[in-house]
């Protein structure tokens, strides 16, 4: 027996999957339409009832659009305060208007607060790129020198791992104190 001639492609086993899709459809087709002729046998033998629409009590509609009514109101939203008189609708209008200006009020509030987080920022990106600017300018072989006293490696590492001379990254690390203005770190001393 030859199990290569029983092998599937992509191509047969998309046609399958199509087939059987087919085949789900017509299955599911036929069982809608069974309710659907079930459903009105009974609607055809139950006596016809006229029903009001809700909210207007004057018109009346059949079973069959009952169904179909719209509410009262959208139920999504909860409905407005009814108001008897026109000062009870003054006072939910005031308010709806205090609530509307308490919220623009802390929105303009936030607004001001995020300003102010971003002009921040904009000052700490300015000096960052301001460092990375000096460091640029310098020697190629002093570079590394630079970022590694600018990130807070005393005199001595920065010798050992740049291949300078102790005097020129002292000088470098004095250099970047000068420029930041802070005192020498823990690994510095």
């Amino acid at each position: 027996m030859n199990f290569e001639d029983l092998a599937l492609g992509w191509r047969e086993a998309l046609l399958g999957v199509v087939a059987l899709l087919a085949l789900y459809v017509f299955v599911v087709y036929r069982r809608l339409r069974r309710l659907r002729n079930a459903a009105a046998a009974s609607a055809a033998s139950a006596p016809v009832e006229p029903t009001p629409i809700p909210g207007m009590p004057d018109l009346i509609i059949g079973p069959g659009a009952a169904a179909y009514a719209e509410a009262a109101f959208p139920w999504n939203e909860p409905p407005d305060p009814v108001a008897d008189t026109p000062s009870e609708t003054a006072a939910i209008e005031d308010s709806r208007l205090l609530a509307a200006e308490a919220e623009i009020s802390e929105l303009r509030n936030e607004v001001a607060m995020v300003r102010g987080e971003l002009a921040a920022l904009r000052e700490e990106v300015k000096l960052k790129v301001e460092r990375v600017q000096a460091t640029q300018h310098v020697a190629p072989v002093y570079g590394d020198a630079m970022q590694m006293a600018v990130a807070g490696y005393d005199a001595a590492a920065i010798a050992e791992r740049c291949g300078v001379a102790r005097a020129e990254a002292e000088l470098v690390v004095a250099l970047i104190r000068n420029r930041e203005g802070t005192e020498p770190t823990m690994r510095e001393r």
